[in-house]
Formats: C-alpha cells, structure tokens, sequence
C-alpha cells in the first residue's frame, strides 16, 4: 500500500541581522542572510517524486525571489503557528497528519540532505511509523510520523545534543521502534564552513 506522505520545511525567513546569528563572526549579517537563501533555495529544488504535497513553513514573509521559487518548484508557502519550535512542530505535524497517511518534518540548514535521503525516509515510514535522521551535534535533520505524540515534541531542549538523545528515549516509552537514517551534518557554526564550501555551494 502507498502511503500518502506530506513533506513540511520549517525555515527562518532570510532576513540579515535575524538567521545564521551564530555565523555571523564570519561571514557578517549580510552573508549569513545570503548564506540563509542559498541553502533554502537548494532545499525547495529537493526532488518532489513520493510526496502528496510540500509545504515550506516560514518565520516571516518570503522575499520575491523566494516566493517565485517556491511556486516554480511546487510548494506551497505558509506562515508558522505561534508557539516555541516543539510546540510549532507538533501543530505542522498534526495538521499534515490530519490530511494524509504521514508527515515528514526536515529543516533547511542540513545541505546534506538529498533526493536518496529523503526516499530511504519514504521508504522507513512504510515499515514503521517513525524514521530519524540524526544530526552530528545531537539534533536531528529529519523527522518522520505516522501517528501523533506529543511527547516528542513537548519540554524538549531544543538546539542543544541531548534533543536525538531524548527523542529515542521518549519513542521507547511510547513502544516505537524507529527507523535510524544516516547520520548528518548541519549548518550551524562557523567550523561547519569548511565542509560546506567543499559542496561547491558558494557564500
């Protein structure tokens, strides 16, 4: 059986001084503002194939370049529920899952992510209800629900290592089994520079 799986990008809206604060140092609030648009853009241009429909979930407006992208691509641009990114995540999640068989959450900052990546989620969510895609720093990058809990999302520590951590604790207690992806990297820090211009992506 297929599923119906909807895609949902939670994303800083590209405003200087206001995304990529801590890559500021290095590349100023301009260039992480640029740097902010470069990895979105490369995220709406991800394969569309195995999704019933791709929602980009912003923080603020998009600018005329963003918006004209994402219609170009095929996805549809919505303003984030109020609340902190647990408690945003959770309304994305339930309405995604109120529209179809499961939700997939991932982010904008992890240029690691590709097409192959996102099929293996697709194909996990088809044999078990939750799929994870760790992060090096303790996060993760993906995130895919077949059913609700909210214990995933609540009280959780966010942008700090323990979040992956926690996350397979709380699963445990729920008596779910997720399937692990690969682990990758984000786009964070000033060191994670390095790599990311080995991807040829420029800043």
């Amino acid at each position: 059986m297929s599923l119906s799986i909807s895609l949902h990008m939670l994303a800083r809206a590209p405003v200087a001084g206001r995304v990529k604060t801590r890559l500021i140092p290095a590349l100023g609030a301009q260039g992480a503002c640029d740097l902010q648009q470069v990895l979105l853009e490369r995220a709406l241009n991800l394969p569309a194939y195995g999704f019933s429909g791709r929602f980009l979930w912003l923080d603020g407006l998009p600018n005329a370049e963003l918006q004209a992208s994402a219609e170009r691509l095929g996805w549809t641009i919505v303003e984030q529920p109020a609340g902190d990114l647990g408690e945003r995540m959770r309304r994305i999640a339930a309405l995604g899952l109120a529209e179809g068989d499961a939700v997939m959450l991932i982010g904008n900052d992890c240029p690691a992510i590709d097409g192959n990546y996102l099929q293996a989620a697709c194909s996990a969510l088809h044999e078990q209800s939750v799929v994870i895609g760790p992060a090096e720093d303790g996060g993760y990058v993906l995130l895919g629900l077949r059913s609700m809990a909210t214990t995933l999302f609540s009280d959780m520590p966010w942008g700090t290592e323990r979040v992956f951590e926690l996350t397979q604790q709380r699963l445990q207690q729920l008596g779910w089994r997720p399937a692990l992806l690969p682990v990758l990297w984000d786009v964070d820090r000033p060191e994670d520079l390095p790599r990311l211009a080995a991807l040829k992506i420029l800043i």
